[in-house]
């Protein structure tokens, strides 16, 4: 059984399916994937289902099927509480359209499993700012709200919004998942925060993101909204004393 579970949630993302899969199953270290599918109308889970039946995929590849389209926090939720149960290790958030690449994978999962880290993140802007195909409109939106989820929080995260993460299975059986409020990308944000707080050693890993080729993105206003609003109250629930530091046992 492989030690990493690769989590990827899916809403309409049939152009992108299959060969994100493939490309996972073709790294010369072998990960398990796991899709959070959110009810797509466009066949997404009947590609998955097809691949399951495939041998190479078989005890490897699995789906996680919702009622509708509930939210990335609660996707990754549903899925890293899945892992929890089956015993994976190293828990990889990643998103189903190339905009982060596979092969970065095996960066993640070397910084924590080789090196101190409890928690790696895959970061655009460690090195400068490594995006590509994005209008630089929405890189400089990215970019200053990640300088200002640092200023309110005080958190040393350069791409506190980035959702390409390892996570260790000792961080994620510390986290209190239910408690987790956000389901838009400011869930990127609290996550962090919360492992931060708890005295986990988070790293970043620079990687080059790319925009999606096909597919559509999933950005709303609303999305937005909740990120600016979410970072205030995780600085006051900090100031109110609900989340403690653990004391950290060794590797």
């Amino acid at each position: 059984m492989s030690d990493g579970l690769v989590i990827i949630p899916t809403y309409n993302e049939k152009e992108n399916i299959e060969k994100i899969i493939k490309a996972v199953f073709e790294l010369p270290k072998e990960f398990h994937v796991l899709i959070v599918e959110d009810n797509s109308p466009d066949g997404t889970a009947d590609i998955v289902k097809r691949l399951m039946k495939e041998d190479k995929f078989k005890n490897k590849l699995f789906i996680l099927e919702r009622k509708g389209k509930l939210g990335l926090g609660t996707a990754y939720i549903a899925g890293f509480k899945w892992a929890l149960k089956n015993g994976y290790d190293y828990i990889f958030e990643m998103d189903a359209d190339f905009s982060h690449n596979p092969e970065d994978l095996l960066r993640l999962h070397k910084a924590v499993a080789e090196k101190d880290a409890d928690v790696a993140v895959g970061s655009r802007y460690v090195k400068g700012v490594n995006v590509v195909n994005w209008p630089m409109g929405r890189v400089l939106m990215s970019y200053f709200a990640s300088m200002y989820v640092r200023f309110i929080t005080g958190i040393d995260i350069k791409d506190s919004t980035a959702g390409f993460v390892c996570w260790s299975r000792k961080v994620l059986e510390t986290i209190d998942l239910d408690k987790i409020k956000f389901v838009g990308y400011a869930f990127q944000i609290e996550m962090k925060y919360t492992a931060l707080k708890l005295g986990f050693n988070v790293v970043e890993v620079p990687i080059i993101f790319t925009d999606r080729t096909e597919g559509e993105s999933k950005m709303n206003t609303g999305i937005f909204r909740e990120a600016a609003l979410g970072v205030i109250s995780l600085r006051l629930r900090k100031m109110l004393g609900k989340i403690k530091p653990v004391k950290k046992e060794n590797k």
